[in-house]
Formats: structure tokens, C-alpha cells, sequence
């Protein structure tokens, strides 16, 4: 009977050490030191179509850090990118840059980030951390980059983006995410928060200074809200009515629809600063004329190579000055997230499922939708 409860036990055991194994290779999905295996949507080539992708990352390194994507939002560089408006792309282009979710595993080197952390990663993923931009904290300037999709990675292969159900990055180039912070809103802040976030911070804007937004869009209403948490009277510029409203909830003193020419009078030498976030082309010296003195335009938008306006420099007299600005540096970054939470600034979302990449794209490009789409990765399930 002894011998036959003791079989029992052993056989209950095993069946424990088989059942906790299996657990952690599926929490694992890969074997250590092996390629990452992953799910996401391509584009195939360029165009805005997007079809179930699956590919490998590199493996975990030391200093790494895996994370289950959670949200990823979709920025309007997404449509340049794939469009190759800038340049010749790399396809199959997994793209997304507003990346926030659940830290899977840990390199054995990591200290700022263990198993269960949320974590945020933007649109840089390493640079060289040797040169002066990287010494002083400005690492999306440094000449050798690596960007979150359609660059080259550490090991040669080519990056992917977080329209997928996790990445393999360096601890240093993550953002570690507030608890309370509602993750579906947080992930825009690691492009279309940075962005604006880091000029306002550049410029000194304070209390009393005339700021003026040209474009309200995914990174224009976000910088609205910056600027009013600084103490800035702000001033929106845009092409619609239909965001009015938006603008004044956000705080901005004033609303300017550029179609009409009433609303344009009298603002020559009126701000310390533009912000414009303008992606397409527009007329850049009809701003410089309502900067003040010394005052500062910030050129954030990116229009396409065919689509690039033209400054004529008898604009900038007066001593304007005209310059343009690329997402922030990590320091900033995580700076900015602390700060976005603290004050609870996040951008306006709607929340789409993955299998909508295309229509999202396409209502975008149209202007259809203002703000931020945000991807839910669960949808990938139901692929």
C-alpha cells in the first residue's frame, strides 16, 4: 500500500514538474540566446495595405529588455514611411513607433526595468552613445541611429515596428511607464508627446508668453496642451471648423481657421513662438511674419520630398529665427512621460483593431480623423 501512494506521489510530481515547465517556456515563447519569433501586420511594399506578417527579432541580449506590445499608435510618419515620401523604404515594413506594454524578460544586466514593468518605446531604439549628441542626452541626433522600424538593428537585421506583439530593445532606450497611467493613451506620448513636448522645453516657454500651434492635429493638440500647462497663451491654426471647440476645452485663447481671412488680420508681430506641425505644404512666411521680434518658428511637421514649401529670407527679418526639431532624447523622454501623468495630459484616441490598419491609414491621409488612432494588440488574436 506504502509502495503504491509513494508511486502516486512520484507520479503526481512529475506531472507538476511537466505542467510549471511547460508554463514558463510558453510565458518564454523562445528558447534563451534564440531569435524572438514575432506576429504583426507588413505593408508588402509601398502602399497602404497591410497584411498578418511574422518574422523574428534578435535575440535578448544583456542589456535587453523583451516587451509584450500592449498599444501601438499610428503617427502620420507611418504613411510617409510606408509611401517611401522621403525615402526609398525597406519592405516588409512592420511600422509603429508609439509602443507601450508589459516587460516579459530581462537581460541579465538590466537594473531599471524587471519582469511585470510597463514600458514605453518611441521611435529610437540605439545610437552610438559615444558622439556629442549622444553625450549630451540628444540621442535622436546622433549620426548612427537605429530607428524602430525601417532602419538596420545592432545586428544588422532590419528593424520592425510595433504593429506586432513584441520588441527587443536596450533598457536605456525605454521609458519606464507611471502604474496609474492609462497605457491605451500613453503610447502616443512616445512620439506625438516627445515631439512637442522637447521645443516647448528648448524654448523656455512661460507664463505670459503668446504661443501660437499652426496645424491641430496628432501633434498640434498635444502641444496646445503643453504649452497651456507652461503658463502660454496659446493660439490654434488650422484649416477647419469642426475643431474649434477641441482647441478652447484644451485651453487655447483663441481659434484661427486659416480659410478665413477676417481671422488672419492683425496678427503680424504677435508671438514668441510657432509651433507648426503642418505635414504638408503651406505658407511658412505667413507665420514668420506674426512672430515677434527674436522670435522662434519650430518646424515640426514633415511634408513630402514633392511637397516641401519654400522660405524666401527676406521673411526672417527682424530677427526671426526658423529651425527645425526631432522627437527629444531619452532623459527628455522619460521626463516628459512623468511629467504627461503628473499633470494628466494625453492625447484625445480612438481605439482601433489591428485589421483596420488600412482604413485607419486611408482616413488619415484624408484627414478624416485628427487626433491619434491607438492599436489594440490583443486584436491580433483574432487574426
Amino acid at each position: 500500500m506504502k509502495n503504491i501512494k509513494l508511486i502516486n506521489l512520484l507520479i503526481f510530481g512529475m506531472m507538476l514538474v511537466t505542467v510549471l515547465t511547460e508554463t514558463v517556456t510558453a510565458q518564454q515563447n523562445h528558447v534563451p540566446g534564440a531569435a524572438i519569433h514575432a506576429r504583426g501586420y507588413a505593408a508588402l511594399k509601398p502602399e497602404w495595405k497591410f497584411t498578418p506578417y511574422e518574422f523574428d527579432r534578435r535575440s535578448l541580449g544583456d542589456d535587453d529588455i523583451l516587451v509584450e506590445i500592449l498599444y501601438c499608435g499610428i503617427c502620420h510618419t507611418d504613411l510617409h514611411q510606408v509611401a517611401e515620401d522621403w525615402r526609398k523604404g525597406t519592405f516588409p515594413m512592420v511600422p509603429g513607433h508609439e509602443i507601450v506594454g508589459l516587460v516579459k524578460e530581462v537581460g541579465k544586466n538590466v537594473r531599471n526595468f524587471k519582469v511585470g514593468d510597463h514600458a514605453g518605446v518611441g521611435c529610437l531604439v540605439n545610437s552610438c552613445g559615444k558622439c556629442e549628441s549622444c553625450l549630451e542626452d540628444d540621442e535622436q541626433y546622433c549620426p548612427r541611429a537605429v530607428w524602430t522600424y525601417n532602419s538596420t538593428d545592432v545586428d544588422g537585421s532590419p528593424t520592425m515596428g510595433g504593429y506586432s506583439n513584441n520588441i527587443v530593445v536596450t533598457e536605456r532606450f525605454a521609458a519606464k511607464i507611471p502604474p496609474e497611467a492609462p497605457l491605451e493613451k500613453v503610447a502616443p506620448l512616445l512620439c506625438a508627446g516627445i515631439t512637442t513636448y522637447s521645443p516647448l522645453q528648448y524654448n523656455h516657454v512661460k507664463q505670459g508668453d503668446k504661443v501660437a500651434v499652426a496645424g491641430f492635429g496628432g501633434l498640434g493638440h498635444m502641444a496646445v496642451q503643453y504649452a497651456v500647462a507652461f503658463g502660454a497663451e496659446v493660439t490654434v491654426f488650422d484649416i477647419t471648423e469642426e475643431k474649434r471647440q477641441a482647441a478652447a476645452e484644451m485651453g487655447a485663447v483663441k481659434y484661427v481657421n486659416v480659410k478665413n481671412a477676417d481671422e488672419l488680420r492683425g496678427l503680424e508681430n504677435t508671438f514668441h513662438l510657432v509651433i507648426s506641425t503642418i505635414p504638408t505644404n503651406y505658407d511658412v512666411e505667413m507665420y514668420l511674419r506674426m512672430l515677434k521680434k527674436d522670435g522662434i518658428m519650430v518646424l515640426l511637421g514633415m511634408p513630402p520630398k514633392d511637397q516641401a514649401p519654400i522660405l524666401k529670407t527676406n521673411a526672417l527679418r527682424g530677427r526671426r529665427k526658423i529651425y527645425g526639431s526631432l522627437i527629444g532624447g531619452l532623459r527628455e523622454t522619460q521626463e516628459m512621460m512623468d511629467f504627461s501623468v503628473k499633470n494628466n495630459i494625453y492625447p484625445k484616441v480612438e481605439l482601433i483593431p489591428i485589421q483596420k490598419l488600412d482604413e485607419a491609414f486611408q482616413n488619415i491621409a484624408a484627414g478624416k480623423f485628427p487626433f491619434r488612432y491607438v492599436i489594440d494588440m490583443q486584436s491580433l488574436n483574432g487574426q
